[in-house]
Parts: C-alpha cells; sequence; structure tokens
C-alpha cells in the first residue's frame, strides 16, 4: 500500500534500505542525479545535487557524504572551524516528484571534523531528547503535526465562500481544495502518512486575490520521523505552489481579524506497541498527565522554539482559538494543551449507520494530546525536541507533584467568557512576544540543556535572535499604526 516509489520498487520496508537497495533501485529506474536535502537553523531544508557518473563515485557519496560550510547553515558555527558533513540516511530514500531529470533525493545527518554526530543538528537534537525521554520514563513519544497555511490566487468572481467560514467547505465555494488533494499525494509519495487534509476556517479577498486557509494533518509516528514528514510536507506544499502559479504562507497572521495559522502538534505515549495515553478505563492515563504537567512547566519557554517571530504573538491573542493561558482540558479549544474527543464511549457507532456490518476496532490507539501555541515559524525539530523535554520533565519529577500540578491547570469552561473571568485570572499567562519568550528560555534553559539533549550554543543562539526582534510592546504600537503592520506581515510573510 505504500505510494513510496523506492518502497514499492524494491518490496521492502524504508527502514530496511541498504546501500546496495539504493544502488540497485538507481541503475534499475535510470537515475541520473541524487540530491542530499538537510535541515538549516532557520528551519528550511537545504540541497546538494549530484550528477551520477560512475558507480564509483554513486558508492563514494553514499557511503561518505560530502562537505558542507557548517557556518552558512548555522549562525553560530564560527567560520575557523565551519566545516561539516553530510551523511545521507538510506531511509529517507524517495523519487523527487518535481525533478525534470529523474533524481532521487535522501535526507542526511550532520557530522563534526571528529566523525561524530553534530551536538547542534536540529535532528540529533531531537534524537536525544527522545531517547532521554525513553530512559526516564520506559515510554516511546510519538507525534503528528497540523499544518495550517494559506493558499493564495486570482478571484474567479463566481462562487464566493462565506468569510471565515471556510471550515471543510468544499467546491465550487472552496476554490484550492484540488491544490491540496495533489499536494496531499505528492508527500505521500516522499513517504509522508497522512491522516487527513480540509479546508480551515479563514479566508477573505483582498484586491483581485483569493486567500483560503488549508489544512493537512498527519497520522502519528516516532517523533524523528514525524519531524522529517512534517519538514518534507512544507518543501512539497511551497514547491507545488510556485509550479501552479500560486503563493503560500505558513506565516501565524497575515492580517487583523481574519483566522490565524497554527501548528498544533498532538502527542501520544508508546509502550510495547501500545498507546497508553488512556488507562483500561478510557480516561486520560497518569503517564499522560504527568506528561501534561511537564508541559504546563515549561510552556513559557516551549514559545521560545514554536513561536519564533513577532506575527507569532499576533495570533496568541484571546477569541481566536489559539491559547493565551497556560492550563489544558478536555474538547476546549481555548485551553493549551488540549484534550481532543476520543472514541471512549465503548459504542459501536459504526453499526448504528450500517446495520449489516460490526466494527471490532479496538480505538485506543487514537487517543492523543494536543499542544496549541506553536506555529509554523518553528524549526520542527526544534519544537518536537522541546516538547519532548517537557514530557520528561513530568516524570522527572514527583509523582504526586505532577498530577497535582496537572490538577491545578485542568479547565472545563471556556476561559475566555466573562463569566468565567475569575478563573482566567488565577493561570499563568503566555509570553506576549519574542523578547519575553527569550527570557522565559534563559530562566528555563537548565532544563532543556540537562542530559546533554539542546546544546548550549544553540539556546544562546535562539535567545539571541528573539531578543534581536526588540518587540516588546509592539502589538499595542502596531494598532495605531497599519502601515507598519503590513510591513511587518510582509517581513515574515515566508517564515519557517
Amino acid at each position: 500500500m505504500s505510494r513510496n516509489h523506492v518502497e514499492r520498487t524494491l518490496g521492502k520496508s524504508s527502514a530496511d534500505f541498504t546501500r546496495p537497495d539504493i544502488i540497485d533501485y538507481i541503475s534499475q529506474e535510470g537515475i541520473e542525479m541524487v540530491n542530499f536535502m538537510y535541515v538549516a537553523a532557520d528551519g528550511r531544508l537545504k540541497t546538494l545535487n549530484f550528477v551520477i557518473n560512475s558507480l564509483e563515485y554513486l558508492e563514494t557519496i553514499l557511503s561518505t557524504g560530502e562537505r558542507v560550510d557548517g557556518s552558512s547553515l548555522f549562525p553560530f558555527i564560527e567560520a575557523g572551524r565551519s566545516d561539516l558533513y553530510v551523511i545521507p540516511r538510506y531511509s529517507s530514500a524517495f523519487r523527487d516528484p518535481f525533478a525534470e531529470i529523474p533524481t532521487l533525493t535522501l535526507l542526511c545527518s550532520y557530522f563534526d571534523k571528529d566523525g561524530c554526530p553534530l551536538d547542534s543538528d536540529p535532528r540529533q537534537i531531537l534524537e536525544r531528547a527522545c531517547r532521554e525521554f525513553t530512559e526516564v520514563s520506559g515510554l516511546e513519544f510519538e507525534c503528528m503535526g497540523e499544518l495550517e497555511f494559506y493558499v493564495i490566487g486570482t478571484d474567479p468572481g463566481t462562487f464566493p465562500a462565506t468569510d471565515q467560514k471556510g471550515y471543510h467547505e468544499s467546491g465550487p465555494f472552496a476554490k484550492f481544495n484540488d491544490f491540496r488533494t495533489k499536494a496531499m499525494s505528492l508527500i505521500a509519495s516522499t513517504g509522508g502518512q497522512i491522516k487527513y487534509g480540509h479546508s480551515e476556517v479563514g479566508n477573505f479577498k483582498h484586491n483581485s486575490l483569493i486567500y483560503e486557509q488549508n489544512e493537512i494533518e498527519f497520522l502519528p509516528n516516532p517523533a524523528l520521523r514525524a519531524a522529517d514528514q512534517l519538514l518534507l510536507a512544507k518543501w512539497i506544499i511551497r514547491e507545488l505552489a510556485a509550479k501552479e502559479g500560486l503563493d503560500i504562507t505558513f506565516a501565524p497572521k497575515i492580517t487583523v481579524g481574519k483566522a490565524g495559522s497554527g501548528f498544533h502538534i498532538h502527542m501520544r505515549l508508546m509502550k510495547d506497541g501500545m498507546n497508553v495515553t488512556q488507562n483500561t478505563k478510557r480516561e486520560l492515563s497518569d503517564e499522560a498527565r504527568r506528561v501534561i504537567a511537564g508541559l504546563m512547566i515549561l510552556a513559557p519557554s516551549i514559545t521560545a522554539f514554536g513561536n519564533k517571530n513577532p506575527t507569532s504573538y499576533m495570533r496568541l491573542v484571546p477569541h481566536q482559538e489559539a491559547p493565551t493561558n497556560i492550563c489544558w482540558g478536555d474538547r476546549n479549544r481555548s485551553v493549551l494543551v488540549r484534550v481532543p474527543l476520543g472514541w471512549t464511549s465503548g459504542k459501536d457507532m459504526c453499526v448504528q449507520v450500517n446495520p449489516s456490518d460490526r466494527c471490532d476496532m479496538e480505538t485506543y490507539a487514537k487517543q492523543t494530546f494536543e499542544m496549541r501555541s506553536p506555529d509554523c515559524s518553528a524549526n520542527v525539530y526544534e519544537l518536537l525536541a522541546a516538547l519532548c523535554v517537557g514530557a520528561r520533565l513530568g516524570f522527572e519529577m514527583d509523582e504526586k507533584e505532577a498530577l497535582e500540578i496537572a490538577k491545578r491547570t485542568y479547565v472545563d469552561v471556556n476561559i475566555h467568557a466573562k463569566e468565567n473571568a475569575s478563573r482566567l485570572a488565577g493561570l499563568e499567562t503566555l509570553p506576549t512576544c519574542c523578547v519575553e519568550s527569550a527570557e522565559c528560555l534563559e530562566k528555563q534553559r537548565a532544563i532543556y540543556e540537562s542530559r546533554n539533549v539542546f546544546a548550549k550554543a544553540m539556546i544562546d543562539d535562539v535567545i539571541r535572535q528573539l531578543r534581536s526582534f526588540d518587540d516588546k510592546h509592539l502589538a499595542e504600537r502596531l494598532k495605531s499604526d497599519p502601515v507598519e503592520l503590513q510591513k511587518l506581515v510582509s517581513r515574515y510573510f515566508y517564515c519557517g
């Protein structure tokens, strides 16, 4: 059932790919070029192209990788010691869906001059975070992401959509459903495991253009694999838009009064292949509550990884289905961590609408909990690593203390409703700007650096970048200056 052409051709799972497999595929399929891709500090994929001119050369690049200039990829790496290696991961191989010349692409990992994994490689940081979480908790950390983005194109002038009512809209009122489904198909061809896609709430017209919000949500996977898939998906969506004459933005906010785009991350806890986010009573398990407690503690500094430019904080405002306070709840879109509706009734709903059928499928695996503050300004590896550190913190503290924190921060009401003002007043708030996020990260950095998960140089660089925005009280200043607001939006339109 795999959509990855390399898997189908070789007849094996990508996890089992070997160097001879890659060479066989290249020979069989007449592949003329190989691309290496790797993420840099800006969170985007970079590309290195190779023309395959001999079997010996192909063996060489697949075995030894290539040198790259680390100081151009990571601002905190000094030019005097900037040479790095990029080594391909065979399991990531996919046929480039856009290349006119037959091309095979592989994602790469960074290594330093001593042949050791680069300690500030974003993917390496996530790998260490997952390893340390498992060592402390005995569980595996899995994630899935929701990519929200606006597609922008010419207004055809017919079947106008209802402003800010685009959720799950069908054509012809939704204009870019075909674009989204093409993107989903291409993402699947690279190995991406998609749950579903749909049009989202946001839509509006400006001049002769339509701005239509879309979402693609993924299936849960081990965090490293989830991050790879999300990174490739953003690249594919942008590349496809460029080919089709459309524009794309993952920016958290592009205008006032219209829905912003988030990057919600769902998490689940696995043990021996089973989801333990629920207990046997189909309630949220103590393990999940401990993780949520850790996320509550680190929430202020997680914004430093999940909300990385000033427009991020234009989205984190009340009444926009985006969080402003540190709390969690069930099926509650006003909270920071939401436990979405699960299949916990124990009733066979399928047989009620299909009387001739019966569904005996176990639904424990479907339960997740969702962090709602991040947006796509984030470097996905850094963000998932930060969430994993928060999850680990919930197991490092005393269990009783963690469960008490979870109990204290739980809410079952809309915290922004007037009648719940007293409950809102008792909750801590998220940072309101990049500068505040930097301050929070500085205060909590020892937790991220513990067990050598986050490299000190990377934390220093994140703090430096956030402080450089100098955006304290920016939101208040922009309220009376629409020209400057538009300049700010334009500056970060293609963030992440």
